[in-house]
């Protein structure tokens, strides 16, 4: 019997529900572990040892822990998923799904991410240059999956995984999607997947 993966998470983070996505397409059993953010318990000294810049997510997979969500999904498909696709080997296919992966952390981050923060977590951000950076983002992506059904390459990949949670709550954080179809129709098709997971959803604001 395989050991359920165990997934330490806040249950509304974008970054938690990414590798719990990739867990859930991978069909690998694990158990999620929540931890009370407000009170300290990712700065916890046995958490620590876990993810020693106290960020979640964080796995231990049979006793290897790994912090990072990008670092996680990219552990993941090596792992249990090499040559599936998820994670090419080929250098150019390779390069494209690691150029999505620095936007997810990089443009998603700074955009949609931190308009939810805002807006969700009350988080001291500048709310108007983030939705600005979320539409620069959009409008850009849109014309991307103009003529592609995935990010990266021709099928789904950890690229599509990264960047997915937040985009699809973006309006959580005062973003609309509506002027982005072919963004639309790509969240519709990562939900699609066997497996897909939904993220905890939050009130949605009034949009400007």
């Amino acid at each position: 019997m395989i050991t359920p993966i165990k997934l330490y998470r806040a249950p509304k983070s974008g970054h938690c529900h990414r590798v719990e996505l990739m867990l859930a397409f991978l069909d690998l059993p694990y158990e999620t572990i929540d931890l009370d953010m407000a009170n300290g318990a990712h700065k916890a000294p046995d958490f620590l040892q876990i993810s020693p810049f106290g960020l979640v997510p964080a796995i231990d997979d049979g006793g290897y822990t790994l912090a990072d969500s990008n670092a996680i999904l990219v552990y993941l498909a090596n792992t249990y998923a090499k040559d599936t696709g998820w994670l090419l080997s080929d250098p150019k296919a390779a390069a494209e799904v690691q150029r999505w992966l620095t936007v997810a952390a990089d443009n998603i981050y700074a955009g949609p991410c931190a308009a939810r923060l805002v807006k969700v977590f009350g988080v001291p951000l500048d709310h108007a240059a983030s939705v600005t950076k979320a539409h620069d983002l959009f409008k850009i992506m849109d014309s991307h999956l103009s003529t592609r059904a995935w990010l990266a390459t021709d099928q789904i990949t950890i690229a599509d995984i990264a960047g997915y949670s937040y985009i699809a709550h973006a309006p959580e954080g005062g973003v609309d999607l509506v002027p982005y179809p072919n963004i639309r129709a790509w969240l519709g098709r990562v939900e699609a997947q066997p497996g897909f997971v939904a993220m905890a959803a939050s009130p949605i604001p009034e949009l400007a």
